[in-house]
């Protein structure tokens, strides 16, 4: 390895999200280029570097760079020329000069230890001090973190996170635990964390090493929608990534349960170890829900079945048994849960139990898990309706992330609570809305329970209804009118392992027979470009259709298919701003979504009525790119049309293209047009339950485009990833044990 010492002629190209630098730097009386991961390095500085000479087929001679370290210069010059090059935001030339002239060779040491002698110098004033030490203090920050980190392949975002983060602390915090980075930041795993813990000195077999990869296994588990993790499946996983013998892990488990950092529940044969967040969560879910159902409510006095007849009329519908049955359990019961597929009525239903209790001069209140779910409950009852996180009144905790302030020393100031898109609730979030409803509020939880379980941990409405804890009603009638929707009517074809009826002349639901993937992709792009469009000429080709995939990687994946999307709908032009990140550009009149729930972001309104700025965008949001600003790297997203969110170039990989979404992401949606890909897939992946979900998403056309072989698989196929969850076992547990102590007592 060689080295090389120099100033910073020119910074030639700089990709902010990883580091990667082209500079020109002056050796002696030479010009050289260098390349490599240079963390934070700006024209003027004095570098010292290590790495080896390689040659670019175009651009010929170069250094690559290895390692790279600062030299502070000691020289009145070199200090001028330091200070000038605008590494410190409040100095620039003229301030530079006044600076060396006044302290010469003591500048540097003047800056780190004594800034407010700056005040000496004319036109150096309070608040500029305050921007230089700022700058100063931050940019030696940043650039120590990224020299400490890059070597065990941590990128100049990353960095910058970890900064964030922990601020000046960050290094000696890691140094404790490199492993509490798995947990805080974004896209480092257990390999990158132990490789710095290794470099630290921790063993192998460390305790510490151990339980960390335990914590974080568990953690990735629950990631995928789990509240614990089976005992013998992380002794399994453990095995295969910490390389220690099982005695070794089994003995850290117990000694994390003893220190209170993690818990062991027996239940169905097995041992379930769970972290602790969830397992207390699903302690306060099994309490609080039983506490509802169990409680006495007042008799309101309403004739229900008279008030029934009176919605029937001025609405000029009938309800069948099942949906009365469900509209008299609102009022005859603390907590119910209404479920059934598109066509069944539960908005009607809403709509007549809300007429009702209002009447009675009782105060509802309505959500729904997402700002899309909340805005078609507002828009289809007429009522405002809120996300849950707006209802609960969420704000920013100590630690950057989401705080209810609405909780039990705070309950939601109502008689009854009505839940829609249920299904999505994850436990955490169920945890948090049932701490701020007080005894005596009525819970109404209306959801699909054949659509696809939330995407965090747990499997909330699923475990209610098997538990039979509260009043349960299952929707099967469908209305009238809405067997006119092959859309409908497929969904419950498919729901009950059916073959859905395709291409009938005039319909919704139509089927596009073809094999090749290639041609399947083709088709997709054609069909949202230029065939919908031109059947219908009010259908907008990124507003109104949208392409859900059950898969993210492959050609028929969303990430191949946002590309070519991209390209086809939302072409480079000269007059439209774009940024690129990771592998993907960014372009004013994208369309884009949040992919991971973010309590800290800021938004802002321009014209509603409603509050004019908050806090949180969330997993699912969908919105459209509005601004892109080249230089500072950030982009505006317009989201519900009056929603501006300013992202830095720090989130976004917090947002991805959305001309194509996963099935998943599309949860608590509804677009006119939905057009799905129908390839053969993972087995588990590749199942009734996503399809149906996908298809429910759809309010006026359904367009299948593939197999037939893959469609009747996914039909046939009701095998899905299990969910580990114990709320069911829990509530059962809870009201057998509580019937036999009844039964003791008696005898």
């Amino acid at each position: 390895m060689q080295e090389l010492q120099g100033f910073v002629e020119d910074i030639v190209f700089e990709n902010q999200d990883n580091g990667y630098m082209v500079a020109k730097i002056k050796d002696k009386n030479r010009i050289i280029t260098i390349v490599g991961f240079i963390p934070y390095i700006t024209e003027g500085q004095n570098l010292k570097l290590k790495g080896e000479w390689v040659v670019h087929k175009q651009f010929g001679k170069q250094f690559k760079v290895e390692s790279c370290e600062e030299i502070t210069p000691d020289t009145v010059l070199g200090i001028e020329r330091y200070l000038a090059s605008g590494i410190v935001s409040g100095i620039g030339p003229v301030t530079a000069k006044k600076i060396v002239a006044k302290f010469k060779e003591k500048s540097l040491d003047i800056l780190d230890n004594d800034i407010e002698k700056l005040k000496e110098i004319e036109g150096i004033g309070k608040k500029k001090i305050e921007t230089i030490k700022s700058s100063y203090e931050k940019q030696r920050e940043v650039r120590n973190i990224m020299i400490f980190f890059q070597q065990y392949g941590v990128t100049a975002n990353q960095c910058v996170k970890i900064h964030k983060k922990y601020g000046v602390n960050s290094i000696n915090k890691v140094r404790k635990n490199p492993y509490i980075l798995t947990e805080d930041i974004s896209g480092i795993g257990f390999k990158t964390a132990d490789k710095i813990a290794k470099s630290l000195g921790i063993e192998a077999d460390s305790p510490f090493r151990i339980q960390s990869g335990i914590t974080y296994i568990i953690n990735q588990f629950c990631a995928l929608g789990n509240t614990y993790m089976p005992m013998d499946k992380l002794k399994k996983q453990a095995i295969d990534i910490l390389c220690v013998k099982e005695e070794e892990i089994e003995r850290n488990i117990y000694v994390s349960v003893s220190e209170n950092k993690l818990k062991i529940e027996e239940a169905y044969n097995n041992k379930c170890v769970f972290n602790l967040p969830y397992y207390y969560c699903e302690l306060g879910v099994t309490r609080k829900i039983l506490m509802l159902s169990l409680n006495e409510y007042k008799d309101l006095k309403i004739d229900i079945e008279k008030e029934i007849g009176i919605f029937e009329k001025s609405n000029s519908i009938t309800f069948a048994p099942s949906q009365k049955e469900a509209i008299k359990g609102a009022f005859d019961n603390g907590v119910e849960v209404i479920t059934g597929g598109p066509g069944t009525g539960k908005t009607t239903i809403i709509n007549c139990i809300t007429d009702i209790f209002e009447k009675a001069n009782m105060r509802v209140f309505m959500a729904a898990p997402t700002g899309r779910a909340a805005k078609r409950m507002s828009e289809s009852t007429g009522r405002e309706a809120k996300t849950i996180h707006r209802l609960l009144e969420m704000g920013i905790g100590e630690d950057r992330e989401g705080l209810f302030s609405k909780s039990e020393d705070t309950p939601l100031e109502c008689d009854v609570i009505i839940i829609d898109e249920a299904s999505m609730i994850d436990i955490m979030l169920m945890h948090s809305l049932l701490k701020a409803i007080s005894l005596g509020t009525r819970l109404i939880i209306v959801g699909d329970v054949d659509q696809l379980p939330s995407v965090g941990p747990g499997n909330v409405l699923r475990d209610l209804i098997d538990s039979r804890c509260v009043k349960i009603v299952r929707l099967k009638d469908i209305f009238r009118q809405s067997k006119e929707s092959m859309i409908i009517v497929n969904a419950h074809k498919i729901n009950s392992g059916e073959m859905p009826l395709l291409n009938k002349k005039d319909k919704d639901f139509y089927f596009i027979e073809c094999e090749d993937p290639n041609k399947i992709s083709d088709t997709l792009i054609d069909l949202c470009n230029k065939r919908l469009p031109k059947f219908n000429k009010k259908w907008d080709k990124k507003k109104h259709i949208q392409i859900l995939s059950p898969m993210r990687k492959g050609i028929l994946g969303i990430n191949n298919l946002n590309v070519h999307l991209q390209e086809i709908l939302n072409p480079k032009d000269k007059d439209k701003k774009e940024i690129s990140f990771k592998d993907t550009i960014f372009r004013v009149g994208d369309k884009v979504m949040q992919i991971k729930n973010n309590y800290t972001l800021k938004w802002t309104r321009k014209y509603s009525e409603l509050e004019k700025d908050g806090v949180g965008v969330f997993n699912g949001d969908v919105g459209y790119i509005e601004d892109v600003d080249e230089e500072k790297k950030t982009i505006t997203v317009l989201f519900d049309e009056d929603k501006r969110v300013v992202y830095e170039d720090l989130y976004l990989d917090e947002i991805d293209l959305a001309y194509a979404v996963t099935i998943h992401k599309s949860q608590g949606s509804e677009f006119p047009v939905v057009i799905i890909p129908m390839f053969m897939g993972p087995p588990l992946l590749m199942n009734r339950n996503l399809l149906y979900t996908g298809i429910t998403r759809a309010k006026k056309l359904v367009v299948l485009v593939g197999s037939l072989k893959a469609t009747s698989f996914m039909i046939s196929n009701n095998k899905s990833f299990e969910r580990f969850s114990l709320l069911k076992w829990r509530i059962v547990n809870v009201i057998e044990n509580g019937l036999s102590s009844e039964n003791n007592d008696n005898n």
